[in-house]
Parts: C-alpha cells; structure tokens; sequence
C-alpha cells in the first residue's frame, strides 16, 4: 500500500485537518472549507479519508513480537477516576529491574499507533505503560474519530491525575528501579510537560512531542531533564516555545529542543500522511539516547 505524505496535500488542508483532528471544526467545516483546494479528483472527503490514520501501515512492533510481553490491565487512580486501565509492555527476557516510561496519547485515547510506541521502548529494554484516558467514558472506541468525540467528554483535570497515578505506581512497582521517565504526543506532549512541573525530582526524564507549554511561573518546579521535540510548520505550538525556554533558562531547567523543519504537528506518527519518516526517526533516536542518559545511570 502506498504511503502519502504530507507534500500530497495543499498546506491550507494540512492546516484544516490540524484545526480539526484539535476540535476547531467539524467534520462538516473540513469538507467545506477543504472542497475549494480538491484537485486531480482529489475530493475534500477523499482528502480527509486519506489523512486519517492507517494503523496497519503504520505497525512498526507486532503484539506478538517474541522480544516482548504486552499485557492490559488496571492501576489504581485515587485522585483520578479511581481506576484507569493501561498497556503494559515489559521486555520478554527481562532480568532484574528495569527503568519505567509513561506513553501518553494524543486527544484520542489509547489507539494502535501508541500501543506500538509502547513495544518500541519494550523492544529498546524499558518498561512501558501506556494508559487510556479515555477509561472513564468505556475506554478507546476503536476509531481515532469517535475516540476524538468521547475525549471531549472526559473530566480533564481527574484524566490529568489519571497520568500521574500512572507514573507513581510505576515507579513503586517491585520490578522498576525507580527511574521513570515520560514521552508524550500532542495532548500527551502537554501531559509529559505537565508531569514534569507536578512530579518534581520524583520524575527522571520527560520527552514532550508537540507538547503545550505550562505556565512559565511553573517553570520553577521542573526538576527532571526535558528533551522538546517541536515541528517547525506547527505554528501554534512552536510559536510559544521561545516563551518557554526562557522560563526554563531562568529557572536553571536542564533542556534540550529540536525543532525540525519542513515537519508538521504529527510528524511522530507514521499512521498518518503528516508522518515525517526523517525527522520521526531523528527523533526517536534522540529520545531514546536521552532515556538511556537519564533512566539508566
């Protein structure tokens, strides 16, 4: 199956498909506002059937993979929605204690693409959990586009404490060595920034893809090293990375940022023609370097 790419598609459609994967418009919107770029035969339905996801193009680590076990299961979430269900993935010869890594989602909840993100850092000798957000509302549906629906019904700040019980009984967990890091996609970009400020030095490392920012007061309590993965063409959330750093450099942050041109918002995920293969595997490099600085001294 051939793979389209972000240069497929006039960037104003790129943008509307931005606008709408993050709520500022309906489906409705899209295809009316897109029907004036349709080219080639090219339709604006056809356009945004070819953006969606295509998670079997994108499977990089089977679930069966023989160097990983993966299983589902639930972790308690007292301040949150009591209890949160995950994907646990942990490596299949695994001796010993292992560091721990949180994979947060996008605003969609846990899909195929980041249960595979989960094997990769399974296969890369971490353990992983990768929690649902959308657990109080029934769980992932089984499509990015009714997931998108029921993430806009779920009580934002208990979902944020769902994350960092998330973290916290992965670190208590008798088989961690208490290190724990996070990496996080869009929302779960913001999380990972989020976890950093809340955790303080019970975090160890955080890695947020096209992540929103927290306010610069709250620079002050990040105490973990951060490694900010941005998209050049993601004017919305790039735009306020200056603001940022300059948060992070008067507060003494240990940070390092990449900002990878000619990629747009997404580029991680490689079930989606916004998948950069260049850039998302730079990047992907570059954190699993920094995981194993950080998680494994």
């Amino acid at each position: 199956m051939q793979r389209m790419k972000a240069s497929d598609f006039p960037k104003e459609v790129l943008s509307l498909f931005d606008r709408y994967v993050h709520g500022g418009i309906d489906r409705r919107g899209f295809l009316e506002k897109a029907s004036k770029y349709a080219v080639g035969g090219m339709t604006a339905a056809a356009m945004l059937e070819a953006l969606r996801p295509n998670f079997v193009l994108g499977e990089q680590i089977s679930a069966t993979d023989s160097r990983i076990k993966g299983e589902d299961l639930s972790y308690p979430s007292p301040q949150g929605n009591s209890t949160t269900k995950g994907y646990l993935v942990r490596p299949a010869n695994a001796t010993g204690k292992l560091p721990a890594i949180l994979v947060v989602h996008e605003n969609r909840g846990l899909n195929p693409y980041i249960e595979d993100v989960a094997r990769r850092l399974g296969t890369a000798n971490f353990m992983a959990l990768a929690p649902d957000g959308l657990s109080s509302v029934g769980g992932y549906p089984g499509n990015d586009e009714k997931g998108a629906q029921m993430f806009g019904q779920v009580d934002k700040p208990k979902m944020t404490e769902d994350f960092i019980a998330a973290a916290r009984w992965l670190k208590a967990r008798p088989d961690c060595t208490g290190k724990v890091g996070v990496v996080g996609f869009c929302f779960g970009g913001g999380i990972a920034n989020t976890l950093a400020v809340r955790m303080g030095s019970d975090l160890s490392a955080a890695v947020p893809f096209y992540g929103g920012q927290p306010p610069a007061e709250e620079a002050a309590k990040i105490k973990a090293p951060l490694l900010l993965q941005y998209a050049a063409l993601d004017k919305g959330i790039t735009g306020r990375w200056p603001a940022y750093e300059e948060a992070l450099k008067a507060n003494h942050v240990t940070y390092t940022a990449y900002i990878y041109e000619g990629a747009n918002h997404g580029f991680h995920n490689d079930t989606t023609p916004r998948y950069d293969e260049a850039a998302a595997k730079l990047a992907w490099q570059r954190t699993l370097d920094f995981f194993n600085k950080y998680l494994r001294s």
